[in-house]
């Protein structure tokens, strides 16, 4: 058998190597959410931009999002469902993109995300996501 001591050394090391491994993953896990954001504002963008070409404008801050898998103003110039499969996916922390139709500073539009917190504004960590970063 093992005596007290080489048990207690081996339970240390493992400790010790959690320690060190459990940031490194959490860190990553992070930038991998990050990531997931900026690629789904991304395929997002590109609907927008096929419901543009269509319709001829952007959906309102009104009907946002939702107008590119269902004909919310039943416009004869629709064409969608512009996403595939036809459902706004959510956010990598389970919540809903924000659209605003116009967005701030001139741009045309823009989507965003709340990120790990929840809640608007906040740097590090719980900084948001914008799709013009």
């Amino acid at each position: 058998g093992f005596t007290l001591i080489e048990i207690v050394v081996v339970i240390v090391i493992l400790v010790t190597l959690a320690s060190v491994a459990t940031p490194l993953y959490l860190n990553y896990v992070k930038r991998a959410n990050i990531g997931a954001a900026k690629t789904q504002m991304k395929l997002l963008e590109d609907a927008l931009t096929g419901y543009r070409l269509d319709v001829g404008s952007y959906p309102d801050g009104n009907t946002g999002l939702q107008a590119l898998v269902e004909n919310v103003d039943n416009n004869e110039k629709w064409n969608g469902p512009y996403l595939k499969p036809a459902k706004i996916p959510k956010d990598p922390w389970g919540r809903e993109y924000i659209y605003a139709s116009p967005g701030e500073e001139n741009r045309e539009y823009e989507i965003s995300s709340y990120g790990a917190d929840g809640q608007p504004g906040g740097s590090g960590d719980n900084a948001d996501v914008t799709s013009y970063d």
